[in-house]
Protein backbone atom coordinates (compact mmCIF):
# COMPACT_ATOMS: atom_id res chain seq x y z
CA UNK A 1 0.00 0.00 0.00
CA UNK A 2 1.74 3.71 -0.96
CA UNK A 3 -0.55 6.36 -0.10
CA UNK A 4 -0.36 9.46 -2.02
CA UNK A 5 -1.60 12.96 -1.77
CA UNK A 6 -5.41 13.58 -2.84
CA UNK A 7 -5.03 13.63 -6.35
CA UNK A 8 -7.93 15.87 -7.15
CA UNK A 9 -8.63 18.71 -4.65
CA UNK A 10 -11.26 18.94 -1.33
CA UNK A 11 -12.90 21.30 0.85
CA UNK A 12 -9.94 24.23 1.50
CA UNK A 13 -12.65 25.58 3.96
CA UNK A 14 -13.42 22.35 5.60
CA UNK A 15 -9.64 20.98 5.87
CA UNK A 16 -7.66 23.82 6.27
CA UNK A 17 -9.36 26.50 7.41
CA UNK A 18 -9.75 27.14 11.19
CA UNK A 19 -13.89 27.15 10.77
CA UNK A 20 -14.89 23.98 10.22
CA UNK A 21 -17.75 23.47 8.10
CA UNK A 22 -20.33 20.54 9.79
CA UNK A 23 -21.85 17.76 8.13
CA UNK A 24 -25.70 17.93 7.94
CA UNK A 25 -25.13 19.92 11.31
CA UNK A 26 -22.88 17.34 12.71
CA UNK A 27 -19.59 19.06 14.62
CA UNK A 28 -16.20 17.65 12.25
CA UNK A 29 -13.02 17.27 13.50
CA UNK A 30 -9.96 18.11 11.41
CA UNK A 31 -7.22 14.76 11.30
CA UNK A 32 -5.98 12.77 8.59
CA UNK A 33 -8.06 10.72 6.69
CA UNK A 34 -6.84 7.37 4.55
CA UNK A 35 -8.72 6.23 1.98
CA UNK A 36 -8.31 2.98 0.64
CA UNK A 37 -10.24 2.79 -2.96
CA UNK A 38 -9.46 -0.54 -3.34
CA UNK A 39 -11.94 -0.68 -6.51
CA UNK A 40 -10.59 2.88 -8.31
CA UNK A 41 -7.51 4.04 -10.41
CA UNK A 42 -5.99 7.44 -9.81
CA UNK A 43 -7.41 8.89 -13.01
CA UNK A 44 -11.49 8.13 -11.88
CA UNK A 45 -10.37 9.40 -8.55
CA UNK A 46 -9.05 12.41 -9.63
CA UNK A 47 -12.08 13.36 -11.91
CA UNK A 48 -14.58 12.61 -8.82
CA UNK A 49 -12.57 14.59 -6.80
CA UNK A 50 -12.66 17.44 -9.48
CA UNK A 51 -16.24 17.32 -9.77
CA UNK A 52 -16.37 17.51 -6.25
CA UNK A 53 -14.31 19.84 -4.77
CA UNK A 54 -12.90 22.16 -8.01
CA UNK A 55 -9.37 23.32 -7.54
CA UNK A 56 -9.39 23.32 -3.54
CA UNK A 57 -6.52 21.08 -1.71
CA UNK A 58 -5.62 19.94 1.26
CA UNK A 59 -2.26 17.33 2.36
CA UNK A 60 -5.07 15.23 4.66
CA UNK A 61 -6.65 13.29 2.47
CA UNK A 62 -4.28 10.10 1.07
CA UNK A 63 -6.11 7.57 -0.92
CA UNK A 64 -4.09 4.06 -2.16
CA UNK A 65 -5.65 1.84 -4.75
CA UNK A 66 -3.90 -1.29 -3.62
CA UNK A 67 -3.42 -2.81 -0.29
CA UNK A 68 -2.35 -6.50 1.28
CA UNK A 69 -5.27 -8.11 3.17
CA UNK A 70 -6.06 -8.69 6.29
CA UNK A 71 -3.60 -11.41 8.17
CA UNK A 72 -1.85 -11.08 4.99
CA UNK A 73 0.23 -7.45 6.05
CA UNK A 74 -2.23 -5.39 5.92
CA UNK A 75 -2.68 -4.82 9.72
CA UNK A 76 1.16 -3.82 9.62
CA UNK A 77 0.36 -1.21 7.06
CA UNK A 78 -2.33 0.37 8.56
CA UNK A 79 -0.61 0.45 11.66
CA UNK A 80 2.74 2.44 10.04
CA UNK A 81 0.44 4.74 8.44
CA UNK A 82 -1.12 5.49 11.76
CA UNK A 83 2.73 6.06 13.01
CA UNK A 84 3.48 8.50 10.21
CA UNK A 85 0.45 10.32 10.86
CA UNK A 86 -0.47 10.17 14.28
CA UNK A 87 -3.46 12.61 13.46
CA UNK A 88 -5.47 10.17 12.14
CA UNK A 89 -9.18 10.54 12.25
CA UNK A 90 -10.70 8.33 9.82
CA UNK A 91 -9.73 4.96 7.36
CA UNK A 92 -12.13 3.82 4.96
CA UNK A 93 -11.94 0.70 3.15
CA UNK A 94 -13.58 0.40 0.21
CA UNK A 95 -14.59 -2.87 -0.02
CA UNK A 96 -14.31 -6.10 2.26
CA UNK A 97 -14.30 -8.20 -0.42
CA UNK A 98 -11.24 -6.85 -1.74
CA UNK A 99 -9.36 -7.19 1.79
CA UNK A 100 -10.74 -10.37 2.98
CA UNK A 101 -8.08 -13.62 3.18
CA UNK A 102 -7.81 -15.65 0.38
CA UNK A 103 -8.89 -19.28 0.10
CA UNK A 104 -11.10 -20.48 3.71
CA UNK A 105 -14.81 -20.39 4.36
CA UNK A 106 -15.86 -16.84 3.40
CA UNK A 107 -19.42 -16.36 4.05
CA UNK A 108 -19.71 -18.31 7.60
CA UNK A 109 -20.58 -16.20 10.04
CA UNK A 110 -17.33 -17.19 11.89
CA UNK A 111 -15.19 -15.87 8.93
CA UNK A 112 -17.31 -13.01 8.78
CA UNK A 113 -17.26 -12.03 12.60
CA UNK A 114 -13.50 -12.73 12.64
CA UNK A 115 -12.32 -10.87 9.61
CA UNK A 116 -14.89 -7.60 11.06
CA UNK A 117 -13.06 -8.42 14.84
CA UNK A 118 -10.02 -8.06 13.59
CA UNK A 119 -10.12 -4.20 11.93
CA UNK A 120 -12.10 -3.14 15.11
CA UNK A 121 -9.22 -4.60 17.17
CA UNK A 122 -7.13 -2.67 14.96
CA UNK A 123 -9.42 1.02 15.17
CA UNK A 124 -9.27 0.55 18.74
CA UNK A 125 -5.86 0.03 19.55
CA UNK A 126 -4.88 3.17 16.42
CA UNK A 127 -7.29 5.08 17.99
CA UNK A 128 -9.40 5.82 14.84
CA UNK A 129 -12.23 5.29 13.00
CA UNK A 130 -12.46 2.58 10.50
CA UNK A 131 -15.30 2.65 8.23
CA UNK A 132 -15.57 -0.52 6.12
CA UNK A 133 -17.34 -0.82 2.98
CA UNK A 134 -19.66 -3.71 1.78
CA UNK A 135 -22.28 -4.33 -0.61
CA UNK A 136 -26.22 -5.43 -0.06
CA UNK A 137 -28.04 -8.29 -1.74
CA UNK A 138 -30.86 -7.51 -3.71
CA UNK A 139 -33.60 -9.61 -2.33
CA UNK A 140 -36.11 -7.61 0.22
CA UNK A 141 -35.69 -8.40 3.84
CA UNK A 142 -37.96 -7.60 6.63
CA UNK A 143 -34.87 -6.32 8.85
CA UNK A 144 -33.10 -3.70 6.35
CA UNK A 145 -30.02 -4.45 7.63
CA UNK A 146 -30.35 -8.07 6.89
CA UNK A 147 -29.31 -7.00 3.34
CA UNK A 148 -26.15 -6.66 4.06
CA UNK A 149 -24.07 -8.78 1.94
CA UNK A 150 -23.30 -12.33 4.07
CA UNK A 151 -24.12 -13.37 7.48
CA UNK A 152 -24.73 -11.22 11.15
CA UNK A 153 -21.03 -11.93 11.92
CA UNK A 154 -20.28 -8.49 9.88
CA UNK A 155 -22.66 -6.34 12.06
CA UNK A 156 -22.32 -8.56 15.39
CA UNK A 157 -18.59 -7.65 15.57
CA UNK A 158 -18.78 -4.39 14.62
CA UNK A 159 -19.73 -0.70 16.37
CA UNK A 160 -22.30 0.28 14.15
CA UNK A 161 -23.60 0.12 10.29
CA UNK A 162 -24.82 2.68 7.89
CA UNK A 163 -27.48 1.45 5.21
CA UNK A 164 -27.65 3.50 2.24
CA UNK A 165 -30.77 2.30 -0.03
CA UNK A 166 -32.38 3.94 -3.16
CA UNK A 167 -35.48 2.31 -4.16
CA UNK A 168 -33.97 2.56 -8.31
CA UNK A 169 -30.47 3.40 -9.15
CA UNK A 170 -31.18 6.00 -11.23
CA UNK A 171 -32.84 7.92 -8.26
CA UNK A 172 -31.62 11.11 -7.00
CA UNK A 173 -33.23 10.13 -3.16
CA UNK A 174 -31.81 8.09 -0.58
CA UNK A 175 -32.29 6.53 3.33
CA UNK A 176 -29.24 6.56 5.27
CA UNK A 177 -30.30 3.95 8.77
CA UNK A 178 -28.30 4.08 11.14
CA UNK A 179 -28.03 2.00 13.86
CA UNK A 180 -25.08 1.37 16.98
CA UNK A 181 -24.33 0.09 20.13
CA UNK A 182 -23.55 4.03 21.34
CA UNK A 183 -25.38 6.11 19.51
CA UNK A 184 -28.73 6.86 18.26
CA UNK A 185 -30.69 4.80 15.89
CA UNK A 186 -31.95 6.97 13.36
CA UNK A 187 -32.39 7.44 9.74
CA UNK A 188 -31.71 10.35 7.33
CA UNK A 189 -33.21 11.39 4.16
CA UNK A 190 -30.69 12.61 1.72
CA UNK A 191 -30.99 13.95 -1.86
CA UNK A 192 -27.93 13.66 -4.16
CA UNK A 193 -26.05 16.79 -5.77
CA UNK A 194 -25.31 15.35 -9.32
CA UNK A 195 -23.06 17.80 -10.34
CA UNK A 196 -21.01 18.19 -7.36
CA UNK A 197 -21.39 14.13 -6.52
CA UNK A 198 -22.16 14.83 -2.92
CA UNK A 199 -25.17 14.15 -0.68
CA UNK A 200 -27.35 16.94 1.25
CA UNK A 201 -29.79 16.21 4.01
CA UNK A 202 -33.15 16.90 3.94
CA UNK A 203 -34.36 15.83 6.71
CA UNK A 204 -33.77 13.26 9.77
CA UNK A 205 -36.27 11.08 11.95
CA UNK A 206 -35.19 12.48 15.24
CA UNK A 207 -36.87 9.38 17.06
CA UNK A 208 -35.71 5.85 17.76
CA UNK A 209 -35.72 4.15 14.79
CA UNK A 210 -38.18 0.68 15.51
CA UNK A 211 -37.01 -2.46 14.25
CA UNK A 212 -40.05 -4.19 12.36
CA UNK A 213 -41.26 -7.46 14.39
CA UNK A 214 -39.02 -10.61 13.58
CA UNK A 215 -40.83 -13.39 12.62
CA UNK A 216 -39.31 -15.98 13.97
CA UNK A 217 -38.83 -14.36 17.82
CA UNK A 218 -42.84 -13.85 16.67
CA UNK A 219 -43.36 -17.70 15.85
CA UNK A 220 -41.01 -18.35 18.63
CA UNK A 221 -43.05 -16.41 21.39
CA UNK A 222 -46.51 -17.99 20.03
CA UNK A 223 -44.60 -21.43 20.34
CA UNK A 224 -42.98 -21.32 23.83
CA UNK A 225 -45.58 -19.95 26.19
CA UNK A 226 -46.96 -20.51 29.69
CA UNK A 227 -48.66 -23.43 28.78
CA UNK A 228 -45.61 -24.56 27.51
CA UNK A 229 -42.52 -22.86 29.10
CA UNK A 230 -39.86 -24.73 28.20
CA UNK A 231 -38.83 -27.07 24.79
CA UNK A 232 -35.49 -28.79 23.74
CA UNK A 233 -34.59 -30.21 20.34
CA UNK A 234 -32.49 -30.18 17.70
CA UNK A 235 -32.37 -26.77 15.25
CA UNK A 236 -33.96 -29.12 12.39
CA UNK A 237 -37.09 -30.05 14.86
CA UNK A 238 -37.40 -26.37 15.81
CA UNK A 239 -38.01 -25.32 12.17
CA UNK A 240 -40.29 -27.98 11.96
CA UNK A 241 -42.31 -27.18 15.18
CA UNK A 242 -42.05 -23.38 14.02
CA UNK A 243 -43.32 -24.02 10.38
CA UNK A 244 -41.02 -21.35 9.22
CA UNK A 245 -39.32 -21.77 5.81
CA UNK A 246 -35.27 -21.72 6.71
CA UNK A 247 -32.92 -24.57 6.87
CA UNK A 248 -31.88 -25.35 10.42
CA UNK A 249 -28.17 -23.97 10.45
CA UNK A 250 -30.03 -20.49 9.31
CA UNK A 251 -32.07 -20.71 12.33
CA UNK A 252 -29.71 -21.17 14.39
CA UNK A 253 -27.50 -19.03 13.23
CA UNK A 254 -30.17 -16.63 13.23
CA UNK A 255 -31.41 -17.16 17.11
CA UNK A 256 -27.44 -16.98 18.29
CA UNK A 257 -27.40 -13.19 16.80
CA UNK A 258 -30.82 -12.39 18.26
CA UNK A 259 -30.85 -14.24 21.52
CA UNK A 260 -30.53 -10.72 23.32
CA UNK A 261 -33.45 -9.15 21.36
CA UNK A 262 -35.30 -12.86 22.46
CA UNK A 263 -34.94 -12.49 25.87
CA UNK A 264 -35.23 -8.80 26.59
CA UNK A 265 -38.64 -8.81 24.54
CA UNK A 266 -40.06 -12.14 25.09
CA UNK A 267 -38.53 -12.92 28.32
CA UNK A 268 -37.34 -16.62 26.05
CA UNK A 269 -33.68 -17.65 27.50
CA UNK A 270 -32.43 -19.31 23.90
CA UNK A 271 -29.21 -21.62 24.64
CA UNK A 272 -27.18 -23.43 21.86
CA UNK A 273 -25.21 -26.36 23.83
CA UNK A 274 -23.57 -29.41 22.28
CA UNK A 275 -24.26 -32.70 23.12
CA UNK A 276 -22.75 -36.31 22.25
CA UNK A 277 -25.50 -36.39 20.62
CA UNK A 278 -24.92 -33.19 18.28
CA UNK A 279 -25.28 -29.30 18.78
CA UNK A 280 -29.18 -29.21 21.04
CA UNK A 281 -31.18 -25.65 21.26
CA UNK A 282 -33.14 -24.88 24.60
CA UNK A 283 -35.76 -22.12 25.23
CA UNK A 284 -36.99 -21.36 28.15
CA UNK A 285 -39.60 -18.82 29.69
CA UNK A 286 -38.89 -16.81 32.24
CA UNK A 287 -40.91 -14.53 33.68
CA UNK A 288 -40.20 -10.92 33.36
CA UNK A 289 -38.18 -9.31 36.35
CA UNK A 290 -40.19 -6.83 38.60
Amino acid sequence: MTASKTPGKTHNHVLNGVQLTPLWDYPVHKGTVLYLALEDDHRRLQERLYRMFGMDGTNDLLFSICAKQVGAGLEEQLKRFVQEHPDTKLIIIDTLQKIREAGGDKYSYANDYEVVEKLKRLADACGVCLLLVHHTRKQQADDKFDMISGTNGLSGAADGAFLLQKEKWTDDTATLDVVGRDQQDQRLYLTKDKEHLTWTLERMETELWVEPPDPVLEAIAAFVTAERPFWCGTATELAAALQVDMKPNALAMRLNVRASKLAAEYHIRYENTRTHAGRSISLTLEPPQA
